[in-house]
């Protein structure tokens, strides 16, 4: 496809100055050009490499546009802004997107209203942390703390609609405070019983991406090891204080096999993927007291569950509450 649309590299692997860039994702692509002639002659010359293959463009999501005006791709808005000195390009989580978010959110609490706080807090943190962690590559600051003000409203709702007849001032005393035991924010929801709490969104650090050089390729294996380099300098996502500890000692790896704990092959490419992952990471990887075999010596190791399985030989006590 990039042959097609003319993109052409240096011996960096750096697109040519003067050429287009073509950026694609499944059936999704965005050609970036310099002139509108450029866009138009791109277009053509796709729309032929694609009728020789029995495809054909969208003539209705097809359109050739300013990136001064934006546009919307995988859930992101594209941008051109205008600073001083100059111009900057941003991406930021698109109006669609973050409208989708705060009715998921609206809709998970009108679906919990008979629910506990705990029920409230592990239905809503994997949501939570996985929309953070899908936008946490953009421009996406501003746009977390509009969601917690949304979120942090309908809690406030949800918290009131459960005691109907207590006073305001009781309500959040019961429900909001300084539950995070390293942050000062005084307004997060918790649970006073357990001490859980709601994940904010503005707590998830912003990571920007390391694009890919030239035509590298997850399905190359003769770049086996680049892709693993990659994976192991990713910042993890969003976790437990203590996860995050453990990994940055392991360096990412399970120790009783060696491979990659939190995604062995590709990351989530979606929300809701990032959602799956996340309700589905605690069955898959768990905090061990492992007692090392033959030694006797107690090591506090994240490992895979299925590794442990086929320990026999070692005692393995878990060690979450």
């Amino acid at each position: 496809m990039e042959a097609a649309a003319g993109v052409k590299y240096d011996y960096r692997g750096i697109v040519k100055a003067g050429c287009p860039t073509v950026v694609t994702y499944a059936d999704d692509f965005v050609a970036l050009c310099h002139t509108r002639d450029q866009a138009e002659t791109v277009r053509d010359r796709l729309s032929v490499w694609l009728k020789e293959r029995g495809l054909s463009l969208n003539q209705e999501k097809t359109r050739i546009g300013r990136i001064d005006a934006g546009f919307d791709f995988l859930s992101f808005n594209i941008r051109r802004y205008c600073v001083r000195g100059g111009s900057k390009v941003l991406t930021k989580p698109s109006c669609d997107a973050l409208k989708k978010i705060r009715r998921r959110n609206a809709q998970e609490l009108r679906t919990l209203r008979g629910a506990d706080p705990a029920e409230v807090i592990r239905t809503l943190n994997p949501i939570i942390r996985g929309q953070a962690n899908y936008y946490r590559p953009g421009a996406s600051k501003k746009s977390f703390q509009a969601l917690d003000n949304h979120l942090w409203w309908h809690l406030y709702k949800w918290a009131r609609r459960r005691h109907p007849r207590k006073p305001r001032r009781w309500v959040t005393a019961r429900y909001f405070g300084a539950f995070h035991p390293t942050r000062q924010d005084r307004w997060v929801f918790g649970d006073r019983e357990s001490g859980a709490y709601i994940h904010q969104y503005a707590w998830t650090k912003i990571v920007r991406h390391v694009p890919v050089p030239g035509r590298h390729s997850p399905d190359d294996p003769a770049l086996a090891q680049y892709w693993a380099d990659r994976r192991r300098k990713r910042r993890p996502p969003q976790l437990a204080e203590s996860w995050e500890r453990d990994l940055r000692i392991q360096r990412g790896l399970c120790p009783l096999c060696g491979e990659p704990l939190l995604y062995a092959g590709r990351p989530p490419n979606s929300p809701t993927q990032w959602e799956t992952w996340y309700r589905g990471i605690r069955k898959a990887i768990a905090h061990k007291a492992i007692v090392e075999h033959g030694s006797g010596r107690t090591t506090r190791r994240l490992v895979h569950v299925h590794c442990v399985r086929r320990q026999p030989g070692d005692r393995v006590h878990d060690t979450d509450q």
